[in-house]
C-alpha cells in the first residue's frame, strides 16, 4: 500500500513542480490574493478527477490484457526516462518565474473559469493525468492507494502556492532555485522508471 502511495506522491509532484501556465496563475492569483485559495481548490479538484478517471479506468482494461499491460508498463518507463532527460534540460538552461503585475479585483467566477481554461485547454494536463499518471496507476498493486498519493502531491502544492506564493515568489523566481528543483525532478522520474523496468 506504502509504495503505491509513494509512487502515486513521487509522480505526481515530479510533474506538476516545474514552471508552467497552470502554476504561474495560482502564483500570481496569489500574489494578488485575488480568489485564490478557490483557485487552488479548483486545480486540485481537476487533478483528483483526471487521475482518477486514468487509473480506474485503465486498470479495468489492462486486468483484461496482460500484453497490453507490459506496453504501458515499458511505455510509461519510456516516457519517465524521456520526462527525466527534459528536466535535466531544463535544468541546464533555468527560467526565471516572470509574474503578471496587472492591478484590479476580478470576480470569483471570470478567475475560475480563467482557471479552468489554463487547467483544462493545456493538452498536456491529458498525457500528464490521464495517461501517464493513469496508466501508472493502474498498474500498482493498489491503485486507491496511489491515487491518494497522486492527491495529496496535487493538493501540497497547489496550497504551497496558493498560501505561501507571497513568500515564494522571489525564491521561485532565481534560476538557479529551478535549476534544483528540475534536477530533483530527474532524478525522481528516472527512479521511477527504474522501478518499472525491473518489475517482474
Amino acid at each position: 500500500m506504502w509504495q503505491s502511495y509513494f509512487n502515486g506522491l513521487i509522480v505526481t509532484a515530479g510533474l506538476i513542480v516545474a514552471i508552467g501556465a497552470q502554476n504561474a496563475f495560482v502564483l500570481a492569483q496569489s500574489l494578488r490574493r485575488e480568489h485564490h485559495l478557490p483557485v487552488a481548490a479548483l486545480c486540485i479538484l481537476c487533478d483528483i478527477i483526471l487521475v482518477s478517471v486514468g487509473v480506474f479506468g485503465l486498470a479495468a482494461v489492462l486486468a483484461r490484457s496482460p500484453l497490453l499491460l507490459e506496453i504501458t508498463r515499458w511505455g510509461g518507463a519510456a516516457f519517465l526516462l524521456y520526462y527525466g532527460v527534459v528536466a535535466l534540460r531544463r535544468a541546464a538552461r533555468p527560467q526565471s518565474l516572470k509574474e503578471d503585475e496587472r492591478n484590479g479585483s476580478r470576480p470569483l467566477r471570470r478567475v475560475l473559469l480563467a482557471a479552468l481554461a489554463v487547467t483544462l485547454l493545456n493538452p498536456h494536463v491529458y498525457l500528464d493525468t490521464v495517461l501517464l499518471i493513469g496508466t501508472l496507476g493502474a498498474q500498482q498493486p493498489e491503485p486507491g492507494a496511489y491515487t491518494l498519493g497522486a492527491a495529496s502531491a496535487s493538493t501540497m502544492w497547489f496550497m504551497i502556492l496558493a498560501l505561501g506564493g507571497a513568500w515564494l515568489a522571489p525564491w521561485l523566481a532565481r534560476p538557479l532555485t529551478w535549476r534544483l528543483i528540475d534536477l530533483g525532478v530527474a532524478a525522481m522520474m528516472f527512479a521511477v522508471a527504474a522501478q518499472l523496468i525491473v518489475a517482474s
